[in-house]
């Protein structure tokens, strides 16, 4: 990590982007292998590859998970959003994340003030569409009636009302039906804007 860290950012940009794609290619040969290869086939196939089935390295030696920074989103009203056509887990920019072990996580850059003073404009956000989302927890929330998206803490109210709650005190809430929601998927890490 320490030598991914010390790398020009130009550099260190192409090499994350690059193990990411191969951690990528790497997933689909495996499932390939397990579902579809004879056993004594395997072994030529990953010799051809020069590629190994199974890692040696346990979770707590890997550098971190490459999450996809996707677009951004606003912490204010609900706006549209564009994902820019790219494939789950794929975008221009990365962010490494040690704790994170959801291949589908992603990444935002907060746009506007409502969040602050916890999350201010520039930050990235990192979401994990499988960690459960409670009273009270910042979320990426998806909409349906018109597509938009908004940063906010989300508060499940009576029947089927959710209430999303800037953390600004100079933002008023959104009450909204529950019907609208598409996705909502909690902040699990967050790097701050210097």
């Amino acid at each position: 990590m320490a030598h991914v860290e010390r790398m020009p950012a130009d550099v260190r940009q192409d090499y994350e982007a690059i193990d990411a794609e191969n951690r990528q290619y790497k997933q689909i040969l495996k499932d390939i292998i397990r579902h579809r290869l004879e056993p004594d086939k395997l072994d030529q196939l990953l010799s051809q590859c020069d590629m190994d089935a199974v890692s040696d390295v346990s979770e707590k030696d890997k550098p971190g998970q490459l999450v996809p920074i996707i677009n951004k989103v606003t912490a204010g009203y609900p706006a549209e959003f564009d994902d820019m056509g790219y494939p789950v887990g794929f975008a221009d920019d990365y962010v490494r994340c040690p704790d994170i072990h959801d291949p589908n996580a992603f990444a935002v850059r907060v746009v506007g003030d409502s969040m602050q003073p916890k999350f201010a404009e520039g930050d990235v956000v990192i979401f994990s569409p499988k960690a459960d989302v409670q009273n009270g927890d910042d979320c990426f929330v998806r909409l349906t009636m018109p597509h938009e998206t908004t940063f906010k803490r989300v508060f499940f109210g009576e029947e089927a009302e959710l209430r999303l709650q800037p953390r600004n005190d100079m933002h008023p809430p959104i009450i909204i039906d529950r019907s609208r929601v598409n996705g909502l998927y909690r902040a699990v890490s967050h790097y701050q804007k210097l």
